[in-house]
C-alpha cells in the first residue's frame, strides 16, 4: 500500500510540475505521462482528483489556448480544430474572440491588412492565394469572401 502511495505521489508530482508551468488539458498530461512509461489508469485517477482540487481545468486551458491562438491571428476553424486534437470537443469561442477583438470578422480584417497592403482590384490568381492563406489560418469561405470583396 505505501508503494501504492508513493507512485500516486511520483504521478502527481510529474503533473504539478508540468501544470505550473502552463495550463495543460487532460489528454495532454495522460500522453505526456504515458510517453514516461505511465500506465494512463493510474494517471487519470491522479488528474481526477487535480481537477477537484482545481490544478487542472480543461476549461481554463481551451480559454488559455483560444486566446493565445487569436491573438497570433488564427480562425474559429483552425482553433476548434486544434483544441479537439488536444482532447476539448465543447468549447465556445465567442467570448475569448470579443475580449480580444470585436468579432471575428475583426480579427479577419486586422489579419488581412496585416498580410496584404494593398486594396486594389485582384486578378483571379491573386485572390486565389489569398483566400488560401486566410483558409489555412481557420477562416470561413463567407468570412473570406466578404474581407475580399
Amino acid at each position: 500500500m505505501g508503494e501504492e502511495a508513493s507512485f500516486e505521489k511520483e504521478i502527481r508530482g510529474r503533473c504539478l510540475q508540468l501544470l505550473t508551468r502552463r495550463e495543460h488539458s487532460q489528454q495532454e498530461l495522460l500522453n505526456k505521462l504515458a510517453l514516461k512509461g505511465i500506465e494512463r489508469n493510474a494517471t487519470q485517477a491522479v488528474i481526477d482528483k487535480l481537477i477537484d482540487e482545481g490544478w487542472q481545468s480543461d476549461e481554463r486551458y481551451a480559454e488559455s489556448y483560444a486566446r493565445y491562438r487569436i491573438k497570433k491571428g488564427f480562425g474559429p476553424i483552425k482553433i476548434a480544430h486544434e483544441l479537439k486534437q488536444k482532447g476539448i470537443s465543447h468549447f465556445d469561442l465567442e467570448p475569448v474572440v470579443h475580449d480580444i477583438s470585436d468579432s471575428w470578422f475583426t480579427l479577419l480584417t486586422q489579419v488581412y491588412h496585416k498580410k496584404y497592403a494593398d486594396k486594389g482590384d485582384l486578378s483571379p490568381k491573386e485572390y486565389i492565394k489569398r483566400s488560401r492563406f486566410l483558409l489555412q489560418r481557420g477562416f470561413s469561405h463567407e468570412m473570406i469572401n466578404s474581407v475580399l470583396k
